[in-house]
């Protein structure tokens, strides 16, 4: 048997790797968005993918920079990589790279049960599967792994209404009450999950939303910290957003709103929102005024009249001074 499963392995992680897998529509989200486990998710030297197998999965573990197995196993029951916006972004490695959450795709909505496989990097074993009551998709991860983020769905034919919830891994618990922003207690979260960044410590996790019909926002979700900021992006309502993507900018300091141009930017310290700058505008030569044109006329026949009778004024004395002929 184990001869089997580690030849059934080999076969299905060359599937991969070779990109012979087609994508599958399921990830954990409650719309469909293409199975984040075929392209996976890089720590900048190896890559986590998974591909489903006969009875299972596949889990591997690919160095990036050639593409050679580094690790694979075999997982029961069906688990993916978690995908937390439209665009695919993947999500479920800690900062700390010893920690890797899967997820088992959706079949429904809403589901009465949630899968979750806690994997343990360094072996590429799980160390817990995790079921939970209700409909959840998986968010977030904190540095250190203690502290799985998950979007739990409130509402059975709305899923645009949820509630973000921690979950704590050591105690194995849900932690009571949602993630919410201080500063806005009793403004609810609206919408979906377009596309996601985050800071290079792993710490926050910040997401572009589309809001529903109202205006776009940013949900800046401080895993650490359990606590979470909506950004509001009022300029943009009405805006399409459907290539929209969210990046850092070099020093982290700011977050850029990019549709092709950069449309927003926020304080990544203060959650101001500010507008880009515009861009330098092109120098364009001074045109001259009508009446300079008419001077620069009138200067131009004066030399030319000065010109003509020089040359008048020179024929004439050759002239005069040419011997008389006999």
């Amino acid at each position: 048997m184990r001869a089997l499963r580690t030849a059934l392995t080999a076969l299905v992680v060359a599937g991969v790797i070779g990109g012979l897998a087609g994508a599958a529509r399921a990830d954990g989200l409650p719309v469909p968005v293409a199975d984040g486990g075929f392209e996976g998710i890089a720590n900048g030297v190896s890559r986590f993918v998974t591909m489903p197998a006969p009875g299972g999965t596949v889990l591997a573990k690919v160095e990036q920079d050639g593409g050679r197995v580094v690790r694979s196993r075999f997982l029961k029951g069906r688990y993916t990589v978690p995908a937390v916006a439209l665009d695919g972004s993947p999500s479920g490695l800690a900062a700390n790279q010893e920690t890797l959450v899967l997820i088992r795709p959706r079949t429904t909505f809403p589901q009465a049960v949630t899968k979750l496989a806690i994997v343990d990097t360094a072996k590429l074993r799980v160390s817990r599967y995790l079921p939970l009551r209700g409909d959840f998709s998986f968010d977030a991860i904190s540095p250190d792994g203690r502290l799985i983020y998950l979007i739990q769905y409130v509402a059975p034919r709305d899923s645009t209404r949820y509630a973000v919830r921690a979950y704590d891994v050591p105690r194995g618990r849900m932690i009571p009450g949602p993630i919410i922003d201080p500063h806005e207690p009793d403004e609810a979260m609206r919408g979906f999950p377009l596309t996601r960044t985050v800071s290079a410590d792993g710490r926050w996790a910040y997401t572009l939303y589309d809001g529903a019909g109202k205006h776009p926002f940013i949900h800046a979700l401080d895993t650490s910290g359990r606590t979470a900021r909506c950004i509001d992006l009022d300029d943009l309502a009405g805006v399409p957003l459907n290539l929209a993507r969210l990046r850092l900018d070099r020093g982290g300091s700011r977050l850029v709103v990019d549709n092709g141009k950069a449309l927003a930017l926020v304080d990544t310290r203060t959650f101001a929102v500010s507008e880009p700058a515009p861009p330098p505008a092109t120098r364009v030569p001074a045109s001259r005024s009508s009446n300079e044109w008419v001077a620069h006329a009138l200067v131009g026949v004066a030399g030319t009249a000065v010109l003509l009778a020089a040359g008048i004024l020179s024929l004439t004395l050759r002239r005069r001074r040419r011997p008389a002929t006999a």
